[in-house]
């Protein structure tokens, strides 16, 4: 979230930047905000002054009974002062709560760069990379390909578990092992440190990575527990430093994380419901990186590089867009995504996420660093390495053989061992 001074001190820098979201909205919570702010830190100095107040008026009344004079008058301000101090403790926190809610609902300030749009078709692209593959037969469905060569079953998936879930069997199975492991040593390779994280998180860090309306109708929750099944490694990567304050030496902090990711949401039913785009489950190799305030911006580059380098070694075509104001969420002040192209259905889907977060995660989770003797709010960026569905939807798609058979990219085949899978003998 913001930090409040900030708000205080640049309350015109958050109004245009809501005017540029179109957050009509949040523009007048941001006038409630101020006006709230400045009513409860006066109410917390009034306060202040009561209670000091009816310590002081104990030591007069004690002192009045020895001179024997009248105390009738302090005895009655003594009798109010607990019930106007309650009235301003129950008034501090309301307030307090209604500042929080707000605050952990301003979106963070988007960077100049980012163009302004409603929806992702507003999306600028930024960069095109790779030479489209061309065919000479009709490309099958990956999903209905899959299974036909036994290397996937959706139907039983469905039978057991529900739409959205999916068995990856033999070559296919090990392709994804192939992907997490290939993402792991490009990164490993560049210091990055390998995390597996808890796979569920308590709600209080949760709400510290994002904004769970953006997620949170698309979370699976423990019933019964305080707990949420993680949608990406991210996000418990985010919280590992959670009311920390770390040494300026020990920055920046790169991790690569693997997990499997859980999402309810699983969006359109009209391309390939029997596939791997849009599913309830899949695993993904994510970049995180803690840094300084005035590296992030560089970081944020970095991550995109890996990305793509990673994708140029798959020989995967793609474009990087950058996304609009109307496409971009709460948390980020500027994304990036890869998409990578999809020669059956001729267009482009997003394969990759990168995010620049500045110090909008660091705020909620209070992860500070030492500065000399002050500390200063960390600034986290994240970006997809792999989501290996994904990745393997482009694969079958952009190395699909006309015999059925799917080439292995180059440089998988040393973890494969093969060339070709589901060749048919």
């Amino acid at each position: 979230m913001l930090d409040i001074k900030f708000i205080r001190e640049h309350p015109e820098i958050v109004r245009k930047d809501l005017e540029k979201r179109n957050e009509k909205e949040k523009i007048e919570w941001l006038d409630d905000l101020l006006k709230s702010d400045a009513e409860y830190r006066k109410l917390l100095q009034d306060n202040q002054k009561l209670r000091q107040r009816r310590n002081e008026i104990t030591e007069e009344i004690n002192k009045l009974k020895k001179q024997g004079r009248d105390i009738k008058e302090k005895v009655r301000e003594a009798k109010e002062l607990p019930d106007k101090i309650k009235q301003s403790d129950e008034r501090i926190e309301e307030l307090k709560n209604k500042i929080e809610y707000y605050l952990m609902r301003l979106p963070n300030i988007l960077h100049e760069s980012v163009p302004v749009g409603k929806d992702a078709n507003d999306n600028i692209v930024v960069k095109t990379w790779g030479e489209k593959p061309k065919f000479s037969f009709e490309l099958k469905p990956h999903g209905e390909l899959l299974q036909e060569l036994g290397l996937a079953n959706f139907e039983k998936a469905a039978e057991v578990s529900g739409h959205g879930f999916y068995y990856l069997m033999g070559d296919i199975a090990r392709l994804e092992l192939a992907l997490v492991n290939f993402a792991v040593d490009s990164l490993t390779k560049k210091g990055y440190i390998l995390v597996e994280p808890p796979l569920m998180l308590r709600r209080k860090p949760y709400e510290g990575v994002t904004d769970l309306k953006d997620f949170e109708t698309m979370m699976y929750k423990v019933e019964d527990e305080d707990l949420l099944l993680i949608a990406t490694s991210e996000h418990p990567i985010a919280a590992m430093l959670m009311n920390e304050t770390i040494e300026e030496k020990q920055l920046p902090m790169k991790f690569v994380g693997f997990s499997p990711c859980f999402r309810k949401e699983l969006g359109s039913h009209s391309i390939d419901t029997r596939g791997l785009f849009r599913v309830h489950h899949f695993n993904k190799v994510e970049q995180f990186i803690f840094c300084k305030p005035e590296e992030s911006w560089q970081f944020h580059e970095e991550l995109l590089s890996n990305a793509e380098g990673i994708f140029q070694k798959l020989k995967i075509p793609y474009r990087v867009v950058n996304v609009c104001t109307g496409d971009i969420g709460t948390v980020a002040a500027k994304k990036y995504d890869v998409e990578a192209w999809s020669p059956r259905e001729s267009l482009y889907r997003e394969v990759i996420s990168c995010s620049n977060c500045t110090s909008y995660q660091a705020v909620r989770l209070n992860v500070k660093y030492r500065k000399g003797e002050e500390k200063e709010y960390v600034h986290t960026l994240n970006s997809t390495a792999i989501a290996t569905s994904r990745a393997i939807r482009a694969i079958v798609e952009n190395y699909q053989q006309k015999d059925g058979s799917i080439k292995v990219p180059a440089v998988l085949q040393k973890y494969m061992g093969k060339k070709v899978i589901g060749k048919r003998e």
